[in-house]
């Protein structure tokens, strides 16, 4: 082995985990956007500008959705092929598909994978290589089912053609990027055609809320199943993250139906019956969390309908799963510290259980931060858009950004070079986190307490 090679591989070994994570999502990135740039991407033959094959390729890496062209309009079979790569890789993350590919040929994993792995998983105290097998096992599985029932109807409508459809839509459905490949009918149309269709949109709105979920609660639900099977425990329980996480995704679920219905009963929804109305209330509240499919032109609702979704694009999916967002349990334990102060107590409770104060901060962190990047990228927009552009529109582009979740206002295509700029920067720290982005470029990585630091005299400060 030359001295350069092994060098290299010294550097890359001392890095860490958190920033080789980061800048492995940057690598995907930087080449997704260099081969979409070529001839052979573009369904013209033609060149693509870089900035828009650079948006294009942060928007799939980071599962977001958000285009500046039509997927099927613009771009040629094979740059689909790429995107829909870009989607895979983003949703699962490169960690994630060489350890667990490892794993599956029967390697053992190394203490530099174990501590990729972990931090992927946020630090999860699980058996790490058999949650990467569970991982790329429920993906592929749910994929393949997903692909399988949407070719029921795809296949007969549009022959062969149905079958690519069928895996792509599954795909990007599971990796909640919200990408689609229906415009050869009308561009931009998403799948607006099937709002009255439960195979299609029950499947898509399945799909995204188990790529939602987290495969921490894939693993603990499994573990749980096997305890009650196997009789290891006479009443086992789920853990207190996978229970958050499963009631939470219900309620906000349940409450975004029921908003949508109420708001756009007369309006967007005018014209179906209560049960047509229920399914796409349904299948908006489910994609506005994350996914950013659509069966309902988002332009056309009311201001008070963006608003509603904003706040559930802000939420997003939850922790190691393929959403974005400050995810489910961060607003959980936010709502709660909020509770428990107006209650007047020193700690955090969730379900009868004290919550670190170091979740705390770290969720106090990372919400502060993302409305700060909100509302700088907001901005930026405002200010460099023509005066014509709707607040709300903004808002709501830079929130779909942040979340990856790729609804939009219709605004996308015609914002200019430093809009497209901000919200690519926007989608990347929606995907890696924000936190995990400053430890990434910062020399400080957070592991563990400083060993300088001393014992420092209370400050007192009036708040409130």
């Amino acid at each position: 082995m030359s001295k350069e090679k092994f060098s290299l591989i010294k550097r890359l070994k001392e890095v860490s985990p958190i920033r080789l994570i980061v800048f492995s999502f940057l690598a995907i990135i930087i080449v997704g956007t260099i081969l979409l740039i070529f001839p052979f991407s573009s369904r013209s033959q033609q060149f693509t500008p870089p900035l828009d094959a650079l948006f294009t390729a942060t928007s799939a890496t980071c599962v977001t959705g958000l285009a500046v062209y039509d997927t099927w309009t613009h771009w040629s079979d094979l740059g689909q092929g790429i995107i829909l790569s870009l989607i895979q890789l983003g949703g699962l993350g490169l960690v994630t598909f060489t350890t667990g590919f490892t794993l599956l040929l029967r390697r053992k994993l190394g203490l530099r994978d174990m501590q990729l792995a972990k931090e992927y998983t946020n630090g999860s105290v699980m058996d790490t290589p058999r949650l990467l097998r569970t991982i790329l096992l429920f993906t592929f599985a749910f994929e393949t089912i997903g692909a399988l029932l949407l070719a029921i109807r795809f296949v007969p409508q549009f022959g062969s053609y149905g079958i690519w459809l069928s895996i792509f839509t599954s795909v990007s459905a599971y990796c909640n990027a919200g990408f689609d490949i229906m415009g050869f009918t009308t561009p931009y149309v998403g799948l607006t055609g099937y709002v009255h269709d439960p195979l299609v949109s029950l499947t898509v709105s399945a799909l995204i809320a188990l790529g939602g979920l987290g495969f921490l609660v894939y693993s603990d639900i499994y573990l749980w199943l096997q305890k009650k099977r196997k009789g290891i425990e006479k009443h086992p329980h789920l853990t207190v993250h996978s229970s958050v996480v499963l009631r939470t995704t219900l309620a906000l679920i349940v409450i975004g139906t029921v908003l949508f219905l109420f708001l756009e009963y007369n309006h967007s929804l005018a014209g179906m019956n209560i049960f047509q109305k229920i399914h796409a209330s349904l299948f908006q509240s489910v994609s506005a969390r994350t996914a950013g499919f659509s069966t309902i032109n988002v332009a056309d609702q009311y201001d008070s309908t963006k608003l509603m979704t904003i706040v559930l694009m802000f939420i997003g999916a939850s922790p190691a799963s393929t959403g974005g967002g400050i995810k489910t349990t961060t607003f959980v334990v936010l709502i709660s510290t909020i509770i428990s102060v107006l209650r007047g107590r020193d700690e955090t409770m969730i379900m009868k259980r004290r919550v670190d104060k170091s979740i705390v901060y770290r969720a106090l962190t990372i919400a502060i931060l993302a409305l700060l990047l909100i509302c700088i990228t907001s901005g930026i927009m405002m200010v460099v858009e023509p005066d014509g552009l709707s607040a709300v529109d903004v808002l709501f582009e830079a929130v779909s950004a942040f979340g990856t979740v790729g609804l939009s206002a219709g605004i996308t295509p015609d914002l200019g070079a430093l809009s497209k700029i901000m919200l690519s920067f926007t989608m990347f720290v929606g995907r890696v986190g924000p936190i995990s982005l400053i430890l990434a470029l910062s020399a400080h990585q957070g592991n563990g307490r400083n060993s300088q630091e001393t014992v420092a005299p209370d400050a007192r400060i009036v708040v409130g």
